[in-house]
């Protein structure tokens, strides 16, 4: 029998070099049944992973009860996103530093879920050291991308305490030791019979780590900006998710992708437009509030976050000429606007056109894998990386945006560098300056 298992291995080897998929089949079945039965079972080339449980509250289920499922199901979806619409404003209200802590809460647990689903595909194969090779790697990374976002944002903090100091002066080389003893490690847990599927999974960590821990990296980039760059994208996924949904409930006929058959056209369509008209209304109303448009930096005399501010230009309302065509429609020959709502438009055409394909993305590989949602989180709407699918693309989109568009030199940092400096460089650094100065007029008196 032993041969047998060993014979059956092997030939699934050979099929796993013609086709991944077939081949990641047959070997699960040849470790649980023997080669046999991996040569009479149809191949369905989708690995089995446990369908998760619903978990609705029992009391949404009995008031909900006399309902038909489809009702049913969008009681639960509409009350749950209720509720996570309150939380988001709570944290909102809490302040910066809390909504950073949620954005490292939201990773991991994401992070969790998509670990977990392959660890439920090959648990059967005991691969050594997989799980704890992976949270592993996830706190090399986030060591490294949080030790980057200290050195950067709160270098009067770093330089006053000698630990931080250290720590930031050789906190590559730090990152780099740390992820070389995860790869090592690997490198010693592998097994003969196991070698493909051990790199299946190494690949496995490493995209998803590419894929959620980046990307929430960039979130709280973008949150350092100004709360304002934080909250619109992310309300404007929140209202394209929920208006496309609504807009496809009750006028939905066309389907828009096979990977989503719920999907259509009426649903993405509408919600383009309803999150359009909504991120113009967000940002005229925040752009008046410095709480919101203001960059968060950390004051290190009360070692706290600061949000204030004279607003930037971008934050001021402004007279803008309409076309013709719109003068004699609407009668008014200029309109007052923020110029924010202006790139507020871009933020909310790339949530509703290619926000969407993060969730497409999303299903495909849940369908590759026979799951209808990543765990059972909240009740309705899967777990959190099926809220949060859509919300990675807009994280890099506004990083991308903000680079490209808004960014400029920011003086605060400049003196703060030069800070740092040897007293005898930053004598250097004046006397160019004063010279550079004085030959365009400038500084004739300094």
């Amino acid at each position: 029998m032993t041969e047998l298992r060993h014979r059956g291995t092997t030939d699934n080897d050979l099929q796993h070099q013609q086709s991944d998929d077939k081949g990641s089949e047959n070997e699960g079945k040849a470790e649980k049944d023997g080669a046999s039965d991996s040569e009479t079972k149809p191949d369905t080339g989708l690995p089995e992973v446990p369908v998760t449980a619903d978990d609705t509250p029992e009391v949404l289920n009995k008031a909900l009860s006399g309902l038909s499922s489809r009702w049913k199901n969008w009681w639960v979806r509409g009350i749950l996103t209720l509720a996570m619409i309150i939380f988001f404003f709570i944290i909102i209200y809490l302040g910066p530093m809390v909504l950073m802590m949620i954005v490292l809460c939201v990773q991991i647990k994401c992070f969790q879920e998509i670990i977990h689903i392959g660890y439920s595909v090959y648990h059967s194969y005991h691969l050594p050291w997989f799980r704890t090779l992976s949270w592993y790697f996830l706190l090399c990374v986030n060591y490294f991308f949080y030790g980057e976002t200290v050195t950067d944002y709160f270098s009067n903090l770093v330089q006053r305490e000698e630990p931080l100091r250290i720590l930031s002066k050789y906190h590559r080389l730090i990152s780099f030791t740390l992820y070389l003893t995860g790869f090592c490690m690997f490198v010693l847990s592998l097994v003969k019979k196991h070698y493909r599927l051990q790199f299946y999974m190494f690949g496995w960590t490493h995209v998803t780590l590419l894929i959620v821990v980046t990307q929430s990296h960039l979130i709280i980039h973008n949150l350092f900006e100004g709360m304002i760059w934080f909250i619109v994208p992310i309300s404007c996924v929140i209202c394209n998710d929920i208006m496309a949904y609504m807009f496809g409930f009750f006028f939905g006929r066309t389907p828009l992708i096979k990977l989503s058959p719920k999907k259509t056209w009426e649903g993405f369509i509408g919600g383009f437009f309803s999150t359009v008209v909504f991120g113009i209304l967000l940002s005229y109303v925040m752009s008046g509030y410095s709480f919101f448009v203001c960059p968060v930096e950390f004051n290190s005399d009360h070692n706290s976050f600061e949000v204030d501010c004279e607003p930037s230009d971008l934050f001021q309302l402004q007279d803008y000429a309409l076309p013709a065509a719109l003068q004699s429609l609407t009668g008014w020959p200029t309109v007052r606007l923020y110029p924010f709502q202006i790139h507020s438009i871009a933020l909310s055409a790339f949530a509703s056109i290619m926000g969407p394909f993060g969730g497409f993305f999303a299903s495909g590989f849940k369908r590759a894998f026979k799951i209808k949602d990543f765990a059972n989180t909240i009740p309705g709407h899967g777990g959190i990386m099926d809220r949060f699918d859509c919300q990675y693309l807009m994280a890099t989109f506004v990083n991308v945006y903000i680079a490209s568009f808004i960014r400029g030199p920011n003086p605060a940092k400049v003196i703060q560098q030069l800070l740092a400096l040897r007293l005898d460089q930053q004598l250097h650094i004046f006397n160019s300056l004063k010279t550079h100065l004085t030959e365009r007029g400038v500084a004739e008196d300094v």
